[in-house]
């Protein structure tokens, strides 16, 4: 049959319609996942079409997938965070939406609270159980749309479920048959989709949610998600590891437009930011994030990595306040007392801060030969050095004027006698066996006790 597609304009071939495959055994791609290997990247030299959706967006999982790796965020804490995600969102609304959970009192507490506010992004949405009492939570807060699970993998389906899969997709049917009922928008986790039977059972399972969905006339939302971070992202792998595959068969296969589609990754394997660009650049609309990339195992997206990658594919950051990142670190180390790793990108205490000394000298002179962009005004932190036995003078040069914000005739370069004493003194300390950074309080210290 020949229809001409909504997403290329072009006549296509639907000639044949995925049926369940309802098989005795679970398939568990053993030549792909034997346990006691790496897992192995197969190709099968298909490529499919790069399709970056007109309008792309972020959604959060901080207060829901992100707060399962933590210790539980208090109700001032969650008000706080959701807070900082509306500014880091911009008036856009980039930052679309971010879910909560809802079965402690506590939980509720915190959504009425962020409801309260009366922000317009993100849009408060939630995670729940397949039951009807959950739903029935749900409505009572007056929540639109809330996340449910719907394992589609036979480790899940056969092994946890200890179902077939024909009976699996009836219980996640049921469910949400339930969420229509109770006037809420279903938003199906498609959890472990890159250990999944594609076309025997994903395909299959999403176009029964596609007819459910036209017949209540309420949208369903599908997010495919990477449970495990097996996903990659290279072009002409065979699924069900290919991300461009698993966007590219969702919408081909089961006419799932491209707002309707979500990816949700994980960092197993270092692809999580890599992955969900790919998912945007194959189709999906939305990647869903977690705050300082906090979650299950290695993490989630990083959301702050997703606001740069947003920028560098849209060529714009569309209204969102990139120095709100800062803030969040800051919030997250001083309130909420979490350790940032200094390595990590854009947050970390070591992002953009040098200990070379040659780096330093490059900072000294233009400091765009060894800043990746302007952090100050893009993150409001200037870029750095710390003094170690490697930063020579340029680098204590360098830290001296931007600690003391030295300008004009003030600024020092490394020729100046304050900037070779104290380089002197630096150097003795290291000949004397010191290990560690020299901290900015004991460089103030010596810097006044020079200038007596």
């Amino acid at each position: 049959m020949l229809e001409i597609s909504s997403k290329t304009n072009l006549l296509e071939q639907k000639s044949y319609k995925y049926q369940l495959q309802d098989v005795k055994e679970p398939n568990l791609y053993r030549e792909i996942y034997s346990y006691d290997e790496v897992p192995k990247t197969p190709f099968n030299h298909r490529r499919v079409p790069i399709g970056m959706p007109e309008e792309i967006w972020i959604t959060d999982t901080t207060l829901r997938d992100g707060q399962q790796a933590v210790e539980p965020y208090s109700v001032d804490e969650i008000v706080e965070i959701y807070k900082l995600l509306s500014r880091l969102g911009g008036p856009k609304g980039i930052v679309r939406q971010t879910e909560f959970f809802v079965y402690s009192k506590k939980d509720r507490e915190a959504i009425e609270k962020c409801q309260d506010l009366g922000l317009e992004f993100p849009e408060i949405t939630t995670w729940i159980r397949a039951n009807k009492e959950d739903f029935k939570l749900v409505r009572n807060l007056g929540i639109k749309e809330t996340g449910i699970l719907v394992s589609s993998s036979d480790y899940h389906i056969f092994k946890k479920l200890k179902m077939s899969r024909s009976e699996a997709m009836k219980l996640y049917l049921s469910a949400v048959y339930d969420a229509f009922e109770a006037g809420v928008r279903p938003r199906c986790h498609l959890e472990d989709i890159t250990r999944a039977d594609f076309y025997g059972f994903v395909v299959p399972f999403v176009n029964e949610l596609q007819k459910m969905s036209q017949e209540a006339k309420i949208p369903v939302k599908i997010r495919a998600c990477d449970t495990m971070g097996y996903g990659v992202p290279y072009t002409e792998v065979a699924l069900p590891r290919s991300v461009p595959g698993i966007i590219y068969g969702l919408q081909h296969y089961s006419d799932i437009p491209s707002e309707m589609l979500e990816w949700h990754g994980h960092n197993d394997f270092y692809k999580a930011v890599t992955n969900a660009t790919t998912a945007w650049l194959y189709g999906a609309s939305a990647v869903n994030c977690s705050l300082l990339g906090i979650g299950e195992r290695t993490g989630n997206v990083p959301l702050e990595a997703m606001v740069f990658e947003y920028a560098s594919l849209k060529g714009t950051l569309d209204g969102m306040d990139s120095t709100v990142i800062t803030d969040i670190a800051d919030f997250f180390k001083e309130k909420i007392g979490y350790t940032i790793p200094p390595m990590t990108p854009f947050v970390g205490a070591n992002f953009n801060v040098t200990k070379a000394g040659i780096h330093a000298d490059g900072l000294l002179k233009d400091e765009e030969i060894y800043n990746i962009f302007n952090t100050k005004k893009l993150l409001n932190r200037p870029a750095g050095v710390a003094v170690t036995k490697t930063s020579g003078l340029a680098g204590i040069a360098y830290w001296m004027n931007e600690h003391y914000r030295l300008k004009g005739d003030s600024v020092v370069d490394k020729r100046s006698p304050i900037v070779v004493a104290l380089k002197e003194w630096v150097d003795l300390e290291y000949e004397n066996g010191r290990q560690t950074t020299i901290t900015d309080a004991e460089l103030e210290a010596k810097v006044a006790e020079l200038k007596k």
